[in-house]
């Protein structure tokens, strides 16, 4: 997989968050040509030589040790996300397993019903490209104004960046702007074969300006754990936990489920939303749980 233009931006932009006073080297003044740290002062930093260094930033990590990529990393300050996407652009530089291709991940009817039986959270299951492929009653609520349309599989980067709805369903619609392109940057280094990705990069690129000033930071992100802010047409604003789990049976499928901290406003909010879901005796208003 040709993937030499996302290593490039991927360095460079490393390179442009950092000055010398960040590293501990001495800033000698001068104009600088480009934001940042020098090639050369990276190389420093890393303990190879400036050729070497420019070899690696313009794309040439194919059979990179992990000692050398341990030491870019120190030298740009990676964080965890920033770590694993350097590691996993070089592995698709190397050549192609001889091993046929994973099949990627399916939503089986076990995990549906496993959907179905949360019924106080809100849950989902997503494929790397952002496809919601399952979720169950109450998530559906919980995103309503993504399932207007008629489209299928929904696709929450389609939503965010092309539908008014998602800037009335997220509060802080730049932070969800943000971390979705993130996410499909951490998703384009792992699996850079994904035609269906790189297709919907195309249209996000084509459509949205936004969008390409976004993909243009090459930032990554690991979407674990933390807060997700709503404001829910029915029930006003939420902020919820989520934990993102991946499902090891199933490459590539993450199962994202929400909670409200007790004794936060989010709460009763919350137990709101399921009633509105299920109805006062429990039974789901909807029998719409599958997305697709």
């Amino acid at each position: 997989m040709e993937n030499r233009a996302d290593i490039r931006e991927f360095l460079v932009t490393r390179r442009a968050k950092l000055r010398p006073e960040d590293t501990g080297l001495p800033d000698f003044g001068g104009m600088r040509r480009v934001p940042g740290l020098r090639r050369e002062e990276v190389a420093l930093l890393a303990g190879v030589s400036v050729e070497y260094y420019t070899r690696l930033e313009r794309g040439g990590l194919a059979g990179v040790s992990d000692s050398v990529l341990d030491a870019l990393v120190r030298a740009l300050q990676l964080d965890e996300a920033e770590r694993e996407h350097l590691f996993d652009l070089a592995r698709a530089a190397g050549p192609a397993p001889k091993s046929a291709r994973k099949k990627r991940g399916q939503v089986s009817p076990s995990l549906q019903r496993l959907l179905d039986g949360m019924t106080g959270t809100p849950a989902f299951i997503r494929n790397g490209r952002l496809d919601i492929l399952a979720i169950n009653a109450l998530g559906q609520m919980l995103y309503s104004e993504a399932f207007v349309g008629s489209e299928r599989p929904v696709n929450l980067a389609r939503f965010c960046f092309f539908d008014e709805g998602a800037r009335r369903l997220y509060p802080d619609w730049q932070k969800a702007a943000e971390t979705s392109v993130a996410l499909l940057h951490t998703e384009a280094g792992r699996d850079p074969s994904n035609e269906q990705l790189t297709e919907l990069v195309g249209e996000l690129s084509t459509r949205s300006e936004d969008f390409r000033s976004l993909w243009a930071r090459h930032d990554v992100r690991l979407h674990r754990s933390g807060y997700k802010e709503f404001r829910h047409p029915a029930v006003g604003d939420l902020r919820l936990s989520f934990d993102a789990l991946s499902l090891p049976a199933e490459r590539g499928l993450t199962l994202t489920a929400y909670s409200a901290e007790p004794n936060t406003p989010s709460e009763p909010r919350m137990r709101r939303l399921a009633e509105l879901t299920f109805g006062a005796d429990g039974r789901a208003a909807e029998a719409t749980t599958a997305a697709n």
